[in-house]
């Protein structure tokens, strides 16, 4: 049966709905978790319909923290697609100061790829580093997250935060294992799922629990 629900109460009807079916559906309770982790399992929940990424999402343990420090930081939130820019929640980010940014369209992205046999986000991302970003969030091509890890181990990137979520089955769960063995702040997931609305979600989630904490 169709619900009536008005537009504004559907976001919460959802949350209500994860957390009710939690348990059933993935064998953990919400109280197992922190409470801002789950805040971004449920949102991740949310946006893809898969209760697996409950078990399936692993946190850095200083992953949190740091995203949310860069928010409040004013610090640039790079993505390395077009789509995932468009769904992270820009008036939050500029409330803090900060700005999203995503640099696939720039001009001579295409041809700069082309000529160093690079895919476009790959390209895109060695940009950002005038761009000193405090996230960076890969949710489309591991050859992105790939670049993002030599960057930051050559010191040209110093993010806060890398969430590296790309889907795939080329290199993606490869990317993914090879992030949760480094030392500094991630939140990915293990596995060939993922994708730009997960990495967007992750993001989102970020900024509400900074938005959170600024009230309080």
């Amino acid at each position: 049966m169709i619900r009536d629900v008005a537009p504004e109460d559907i976001e919460r009807l959802s949350f209500a709905m994860i957390e009710e079916e939690f348990f059933d559906q993935t064998g953990l309770h919400p109280e197992s978790f922190d409470r801002h982790t789950f805040r971004i399992i449920r949102r991740v929940i949310h946006a893809s319909g898969d209760f697996s990424f409950a078990r399936s999402l692993v946190f850095h343990e200083r992953a949190i923290p740091a995203g949310i420090a860069a928010i409040r930081q004013g610090r640039a939130i790079v993505i390395d697609v077009s789509m995932g820019a468009a769904g992270i929640n820009r008036g939050l980010v500029e409330r803090f100061g900060g700005r999203v940014i995503c640099r696939i369209g720039d001009p001579g992205i295409a041809e700069e790829a082309r000529r160093n046999g690079q895919t476009r986000s790959e390209t895109a991302l060695r940009r950002t580093m005038a761009d000193d970003p405090g996230i960076i969030t890969v949710g489309n091509a591991p050859t992105a997250l790939l670049t993002v890890m030599k960057m930051v181990e050559r010191r040209q990137l110093r993010p806060e935060l890398v969430v590296g979520v790309p889907v795939g089955f080329v290199n993606a769960a490869e990317a993914k294992a090879l992030l949760r063995q480094q030392d500094y702040p991630f939140i990915t997931n293990t596995g060939r799922t993922g994708g730009s609305s997960i990495a967007v979600a992750i993001v989102n989630a970020l900024l509400h629990i900074a938005e959170i904490r600024e009230e309080n």
